[in-house]
């Protein structure tokens, strides 16, 4: 059985859980400068602290133990280190050319430990991460001029596709397009990916997580739940989720309502609250499981972790709370003519 025939039958008898936040855990780590760069950047020409995702070069052996913490919390997939690594976003570091490296090892850290947790009950799954993009398709980045753009689509297209890439070559399972603000970002990760899989003749499952940026219920560029579920769904995705900005509190209706309309299964990894003034999360782990089994039980998640602030600790609440719990069923939806 190839390994996404194994994950479809795992998330066909259980809620899947996902990892918790890599940049919390880098965080707790107290990373100077010095430890950012290496030996291989100690002459860097830019300051490099807070750049988390060069640390799988830098740093591996901190990434890789992260990842096994997730792992022994429970957790069947692990998400890449990779969330800020195509070329336009590493570019403000002048990283633009280690792009498909950072993204392949990447993966293959977390391959690693994938493949030290794995046991024939239970699977366990990496999942590569496109982010974003710091630059946004949709919005002007002029107040006056409404069409100025920071990035062209195209463009977009070809940054994922070097992330892409070097994703697949590490031995990501999935492909998580996660925290999409942008739909119109999405879309340009989404054909990156379906052209990679036309001219590799592959095929890797797709999941996808949109961000709910505020009380509005929109993303970004403007989309309520519905409207982004139905502007992506064409991808064919394995998932189709929502993840950070807020706490599972506050995000709880707009899973309902992705829960109501969507086709494929449905995933959600909350913040573990909203940060304080000094941008701590302050919600405890059996206070995020206790929001997260509620949801489970009524009947809203497939696939579900943590965002911002979330723990091992967080995780191994969250896998226990939902570990006797069935995984939503999915509806059969009534077209609209």
């Amino acid at each position: 059985m190839s390994r996404t025939e194994r994950l479809r039958a795992a998330l066909a008898d259980n809620i899947l859980v996902l990892d918790g936040a890599m940049g919390t855990m880098i965080q707790e780590a107290k990373l100077e400068e010095e430890e950012y760069r290496g030996d291989r950047f100690k002459d860097w020409h830019i300051l490099l602290r807070g750049m988390n995702d060069l640390l799988v070069l830098t740093q591996p052996k901190i990434i890789l133990g992260i990842h096994l913490a997730y792992l022994e919390a429970g957790a069947d997939i692990l998400e890449t280190n990779s969330f800020n690594a195509t070329p336009s976003d590493l570019d403000r570091y002048e990283l633009s050319d280690f792009a498909y490296e950072i993204n392949y090892e990447a993966a293959k850290i977390a391959r690693a430990a994938a493949d030290e947790f794995t046991t024939d009950k239970k699977p366990r799954f990496v999942a590569g991460v496109l982010g974003p993009n710091q630059k946004t398709a949709s919005v002007s980045v002029d107040v006056n001029d409404p069409g100025a753009r920071a990035i062209t689509f195209d463009q977009l297209v070809e940054d994922y596709g070097v992330a892409l890439t070097g994703l697949i070559d590490g031995g990501a399972d999935i492909i998580l397009l996660e925290t999409v603000f942008d739909t119109l970002n999405a879309k340009a990760a989404i054909f990156a990916t379906k052209r990679h899989f036309d001219e590799h003749s592959m095929e890797l499952p797709i999941m996808i997580s949109g961000t709910i940026t505020d009380q509005s219920g929109r993303t970004l560029s403007g989309q309520v739940t519905e409207a982004f579920y139905n502007s992506l769904r064409h991808a064919n995705p394995l998932s189709i989720g929502l993840n950070c900005a807020l706490g599972p509190d506050d995000l709880r209706q707009y899973v309902q309502e992705l829960s109501r309309v969507s086709e494929t299964p449905v995933s959600a990894h909350p913040n573990a609250g909203l940060p304080n003034e000094i941008g701590e999360y302050g919600m405890t782990p059996d206070e995020m499981a206790e929001h997260i089994e509620e949801w489970a039980s009524s009947g809203f998640l497939n696939i579900v972790g943590g965002c911002c602030g979330s723990t091992p600790k967080h995780i191994e609440a969250i896998a226990n709370s939902v570990a006797d719990i069935a995984p939503r069923e999915i509806p059969s939806v009534e077209r609209t003519k």
